[in-house]
């Protein structure tokens, strides 16, 4: 009888037919919640689109499409990416529920912490970007020179830079949880971190530069947050070092 996939107990075994069958029914309540999240997104894509919209200047906030089909292509397409978004968390519990079996229950406490803690960043960069640098952004580009050009704000391109800079900031607000990766392994240290302020600093702003923003200020704005990321991260590793060094002596009491 068919029925929803049961997560394994760590340890437990399994054939490779009830893994296959396990992956096949997460796969399809993956595919189902997206769908779902989908198409309610399309029920609601007006307000998706105003969304997206807000931060241009009033009297632009309907940007211009080149085709007959481009304003239906444009909703569909901005329907999956909002449907994809709001059914993450059910793809990755679905993601985690078919590996947590081979991850230690200690080991699995600290790997939710550090996902609940990467969301916390995404979140607060998403924020960011739409209300502090989105707006700035924008205004400088749709300004520039606009005595010398008549300036029609494209739908396609328009979501497509939004979208780009707002996935580019998430991935500077997590930072943090690389270097923080980085400590645990031994690879990095909080005393290394601040002696090499300076190199940081410049390695950051090359990064920024990398990262999706055709002008100065929406590349100043990527920037200054990473500045401020890495002294955060220089706290987070001295915890994540106190941590250890308490656990290391913790387990070698015994020995002693």
């Amino acid at each position: 009888m068919s029925r929803l996939p049961r997560r394994l107990g760590y340890g437990e075994e399994a054939t490779l037919v009830e893994h296959l069958e396990e992956l096949r029914w997460r796969l399809f309540v993956v595919v189902g919640a997206v769908v779902i999240c989908a198409a309610v997104a399309f029920a609601f894509h007006g307000h998706i689109l105003d969304w997206l919209n807000r931060p241009l200047p009033p009297d632009r906030r309907h940007p211009v499409t080149l085709g007959v089909a481009e304003p239906f292509t444009i909703s569909i397409t901005i329907s999956l990416w909002a449907g994809l978004v709001v059914a993450l968390p059910v793809i990755l519990w679905q993601v985690w529920g078919f590996f947590a079996p081979a991850v230690d229950p200690n080991a699995e406490r600290k790997t939710l912490g550090l996902v609940a803690f990467a969301t916390l960043l995404a979140l607060a960069g998403l924020s960011f970007g739409y209300w502090v640098l989105l707006p700035r952004a924008i205004h400088f580009l749709t300004n520039y020179d606009d005595n010398h050009f008549t300036i029609l704000i494209q739908a396609k391109a328009y979501y497509s830079f939004v979208s780009t800079v707002l996935l580019g900031v998430v991935v500077v607000f997590e930072l943090p949880l690389v270097v923080l990766g980085l400590v645990s392994l031994g690879v990095l240290s909080s005393a290394k971190l601040r002696k090499h302020r300076r190199i940081g600093y410049f390695v950051t702003a090359v990064i920024g530069l990398a990262l999706p923003g055709p002008d100065p200020v929406t590349t100043g704005l990527e920037i200054l947050p990473m500045w401020a990321l890495y002294e955060l991260s220089i706290w987070l590793s001295v915890l994540v070092e106190r941590r250890q060094a308490a656990t290391v002596q913790a387990s070698g009491v015994p020995g002693g």
